[in-house]
Order: structure tokens, then sequence, then C-alpha cells
């Protein structure tokens, strides 16, 4: 019976250690594993072999089991596939930063002497405990959420899990550690500076930050309320994408909340913005090999059929500037004031000398940044004209321990060249792995996109994720090579993982001046719409030149017999734009239902056959753009 029990707990050891992504728990649910079990044996090791300083608190054994019965009766008479249908989380292991309330936890922000027993569960800890997710802990930070490098915490500074000797970036340095060494599928951080950005990087896992607005700090100690953002950490893509989903949405007990899903995907032939060559040699440290991994991050992105575009990055910079030599800093302060007055020898000296700045500020200064952000505004969403999306290291350098005690506020502010801007611009991004610099270095870079792109962002970080191919964190295990997704045993059939909202769309075929750099795609591209692909209608159609149109403009007619098949392009209109696109169609077009060769109907350009009289029919060459290159 020993050897029976004792070969039993090594089997379920085994298997734990292998659960690392979320559809590795959900396929052991499918399969009959005894995922109490596993829970309890996960448990285990993190109280016994936790990664040192990543931890404040871990789940006790009470607390576990009854979060266990809890899914056990919330599961009852459920077939697997129907559990995850209406938990898709369910048993899946998640930690917190010990800044956002936990029911049963009590919450530091990194100072013991703030702890306090919140009577609730932020919304968005409760969302994935409605989701069916575990909560295993709280992880460590930068105490008040304050910095980028990790160290600043008296419960301890995680190291990177791929560079012990350097730090593991901050704030949210518990979260991202616990990730990357595969002791949690996915953990939540917060990111107002860079936060949930930086240790993504410096741990060779993804960090999604989103739209400011789209999910709910509630329950969240705020560092700058006005643009913090919970972020979520994941070892792919497609598991930080799952979470977003769960927690996404309005919340009325957020008074920042501004939920308001975007684009389902960025534009088929892609615009990237990158810094100019000139910023990057000035800012990122070539002797650990961050500007060779760069490069070849930029010739990777180069490879994906991208268009690189140079962008002038000050404006950027100046509006990353104010976050903490502007007003701003005051929000830190009102965060911590009881303490900050009457106890501030219980807080960290650095955070303490940082947030004390604010005292310094007056309520001028307050209305000057608001209108220096303003017209920094102005200035960056000019960025958006030209590309589609930016692409930036995450940071430019990855700061040692003795750095660190060296100059702990200058080398911590370097970090945040690249992530300063996006929450103070209200835009979403996605910082992914991209490869190593000197000695072994994890490098990442940062993809960023406008507000409530985030569904479109995380698309192209599959592609990007695929693409580079790095394992995941510091397991060893290769990267998916399906985009990002687990692939599943054969016969093992799940329910897919949720996706991150887009708004809806209308899908519409264009023939003539509105395809792709014609003279007309920009009423497409202004409206938000995005190119889902290139096809030809079923031949059923032909084409004619309208006569005396400015731009010239083909006009594209069902007929009953001697069709042909025209090339068109398929967009993606927001529904909210179509009105004013309907407006610009001038006669004698008009949109009407338009069959594709593999028989769908979509929307699309179609003339009144009564123009068409006197017309030259032009289907011979098999679409407008053809008839244009050989007028």
């Amino acid at each position: 019976c020993t050897d029976w029990y004792t070969n039993l707990c090594t089997f379920v050891n085994i298997l734990e250690s292998s659960l690392l992504l979320i559809d590795d728990w959900r396929t052991a649910l499918v399969q009959g594993a005894d995922l109490p079990a596993l829970l309890r044996a996960r448990r285990q090791r993190l109280v016994e072999r936790g990664t040192p300083n990543a931890w404040i608190q871990c789940v006790d054994a009470a607390q576990l089991e009854q979060r266990l019965r809890e899914l056990q009766t919330a599961a009852q008479g459920l077939e697997p596939a129907a559990c995850l249908a209406k938990m898709p989380l369910w048993g899946v292991p998640f930690a917190v930063k010990d800044n956002i309330d936990a029911l049963g936890f009590t919450t530091t922000a990194g100072c013991p002497a703030w702890a306090h027993a919140p009577g609730a569960s932020a919304t968005v800890v409760q969302k994935l405990l409605d989701a069916g997710a575990v909560l295993m802990g709280k992880t460590n930070l930068d105490q008040f959420a304050t910095g980028l490098v990790g160290t600043r915490s008296p419960f301890g500074a995680p190291a990177s899990a791929l560079a012990p000797g350097r730090v593991s970036g901050g704030s949210s340095s518990g979260s991202a550690v616990a990730v990357a060494h595969g002791e949690v599928a996915f953990s939540l951080g917060t990111d107002t500076a860079g936060s949930g950005r930086i240790p993504a990087g410096f741990n060779h896992i993804v960090g999604l930050k989103p739209t400011p607005g789209r999910v709910s700090t509630a329950g969240v100690l705020p560092a700058c309320r006005s643009v913090d953002c919970v972020s979520v950490f994941a070892l792919t893509v497609q598991d930080a994408a799952a979470v977003l989903a769960v927690l996404e949405g309005a919340d009325a007990a957020d008074d920042y909340s501004a939920y308001a899903p975007g684009p389902a995907a960025l534009p088929q032939r892609l615009r990237v913005g990158v810094p100019q060559r000139a910023t990057v040699d000035k800012t990122l440290d070539a002797q650990q090999g961050y500007d060779l991994a760069w490069q070849t991050s930029v010739e990777r992105l180069r490879a994906l059929g991208v268009d690189l575009v140079e962008v002038d990055f000050e404006p950027l910079f100046e509006v990353a500037r104010l976050l903490y030599e502007g007003p701003w800093v005051a929000e830190r302060y009102l965060a911590v004031q009881p303490l900050i007055e009457h106890n501030p020898a219980a807080m960290d000296p650095v955070v303490a000398k940082v947030i004390g700045n604010a005292l310094g500020k007056t309520a001028a200064d307050a209305f000057a940044g608001q209108y220096t952000l303003q017209r920094g505004k102005k200035r960056a969403q000019a960025v958006w004209q030209a590309v589609d999306v930016l692409m930036v290291p995450t940071a430019p350098r990855h700061p040692s321990f003795a750095d660190l005690a060296a100059e702990p506020v200058a080398a911590n502010a370097v970090l945040g060249t690249y992530t300063n801007f996006v929450n103070l611009l209200g835009w979403c991004a996605l910082a992914l792995p991209s490869g190593f610099g000197e000695g072994g270095l994890p490098f990442g870079v940062t993809f960023i996109a406008p507000a409530r792109a985030d569904a479109a962002l995380a698309r192209f970080g599959q592609r990007w994720q695929q693409a580079t191919q790095v394992p995941l964190g510091a397991t060893g295990r290769p990267c998916p090579s399906d985009a990002g997704t687990h692939p599943q045993d054969a016969g093992v059939q799940t329910p897919a993982l949720p996706w991150p909202a887009s708004e809806p769309t209308l899908r519409v075929a264009v023939v003539g001046a509105h395809l792709s750099g014609l003279p007309l795609n920009w009423q497409l591209t202004e409206r938000g719409a995005v190119m889902e692909r290139a096809t030809t209608t079923a031949a059923r159609y032909r084409l004619f030149e309208l006569p005396g149109t400015t731009p010239p403009k083909p006009g594209l007619l069902r007929v009953a017999e001697g069709g042909a098949q025209i090339a068109v392009e398929v967009w993606c209109m927001p529904l909210h734009q179509l009105g004013s696109f309907l407006a610009l169609i001038p006669q004698p077009l008009g949109l009407g239902a338009v069959e594709l060769e593999d028989g769908s109907h979509v929307h699309g350009f179609l003339c009144e056959s009564v123009a068409l009289q006197a017309a030259r029919d032009v289907s011979s060459f098999g679409g407008w753009r053809n008839f244009l290159a050989q007028r």
C-alpha cells in the first residue's frame, strides 16, 4: 500500500508540473484527471519551493479546500465540456499582485503597515473566480506599485527568471516571475508606467496591458488612478487574451470604467512604426546586446510582410516626462496620504522620496500638466495617420541588483523610456518575448496600438509569438507552433477559449477606387475598416468602366448569363461607421448583396444597369486594378 501511494503521489506531482498553459488544465479536466489532487500538489509545491521573494501570501490548505468545494458545487451534474462552457477557467491556478483585493487575503501593497483585510474581492478577481479559476496567492511588488525594478519591497526582491543576477522588473515583479517559472498559468498585475510590460520583458513572458477603462480597477489600490490598468501575465498570447476576455467589461463601481470594443483585426497590409535609428542608438544598451537584439526583431518584423515606418518619438517622450516630472505624482500621494503623513518611516525610502515629490506641486501645476498632455495627445494622435501599430523595445537595458544599489532612481527611470507615455495617451500595449541579448539576457518588444484595439493587437501578437518561437518563460517548454494555442491531444475536445470582444462589423466587398492603395481607400481606413481578404466574385458578374467619373470608377453588374469572376477585396466595416460611409456613395452606385467565389454573400458595390448602357465592358481584365494597369 505504501508503494502504491508513493507511486500515485509521484504520478500526480509529475502531471502537475507539466500543466503550464490554461488549456493544459482544461484538457486534464476533459481527460478525467483528478484536478483537486493536482491543485493540492500545486499548492504544496508553492509552499515548499516557490520562487524566492515572488510570493507574499499563498493560499492555505483550508482556503483551497473551500474553493474546491465551491467548484464542485458549481459543476454539479455537468459534463466536463459543459462545465468549461459555463466556467472557461475551471480549475486553472492564478495569482494576483498584492495591491489587488481578494477576499480571504490581506492586501499589503508591499507595505506591512498598510495591510488590511478587504471586505470583498476586486471586480477582476471576482470575475476570474466566477469563471472557475483558483487563486493560489498574492504576489510581491514594488511598494505601492511605485517602481519598474521589483526591488522596492520589504518582502524581498525577486530575480529575473532567466537572469538570476538581474532584477525581475516591476512593479508587478512577483506576478511575472511566478508565471515565468510555471507556478501559475496566469497572473494579474497593474500598469501605470509600464509595470505590466517591463516584468514581462525581463522574464520572457507575455504582458497584456489593455486600453485604460476596458478592465475595472475597482478594488485595486491606485497608483495614478486616472491612468491605472489591470494587466495580465501569461506564457502565451492566447492565454493572456482569454483572461482579458473574462476580465473586460463596464463596471459601475469604477468611475474610470470606459469599456468599448474596437476592431477585430489590424489591417492586412500592416504599417508598423519603429523609433528612428538615432533614437535607438541613443537609448539601447549596446554592451548588453540589446541593439543587436532590436535589429533582429526589426528584421523578423520585416519578414512578416509589414511596411516599416520610422517614427519621431519625441512627441511621445514629451508626454512620458509628465508622468513623474508633472503633477501626476500627486495621485500617488493621494493614494497613500494617511501613511506618508503619519507614519512615513513605514515606507520604503525610495518610494517615500518619489511620492514625496508631490508636496511641491500646486493646482496650477495640475492644470499646466493637463494642458501639456492635451497638446501632446493632439501631436501623438498624428502617429496613427502614418502607421497602424508601433513596435518598441520593452526596456532599453536590464539592470543588475548592483546597478540598482548604486543608482536606485536613475536606473529605474531609464526603464520607462518606451512605456511611460502609453497610459497617459489612452493606448493599449502587448509586451512579447523577442530573443536574447549578450550572455543570454532576455530581450522583449512591445507592440502599441490605439485605444480599443486590444483584440486586434492580440491577434497580431499570436503571429509574432509563432514567428519568434522563443521558449515559454523559464520553463524550457517550446513555444506552441500554432500561433499561441496549445494543441489538444487526439480525441480530446474542449470548448474554445474566449477571446476579447470586438465591435460589430459589416463585411463589404469593394471592387474599384476603394481597393487598397487606390484613391478612395481612405474612406474605409479612416472609419476603422480592416481588410479581411482579397478574393473574387462568383462567375455571375460583368465589370464596366463608368464614363466621366473622377477618380475613375467601375460599375459591377450581376448578369443572368455570360458572367465572369471579378477581383474584389472584402473589408470589415464597423457598423456605427456604416451610415457615414453610405452617404459618400454616389449614383449610380449602391450597396447590395454580392456573391463570392466560395458561394457566400457579403454586401458590396453594385451599379444600376441603366447607367451602363454606354459604358465599356472591362470584365476581361478580371478586375479594376488590372484594367488600370493596362489602360
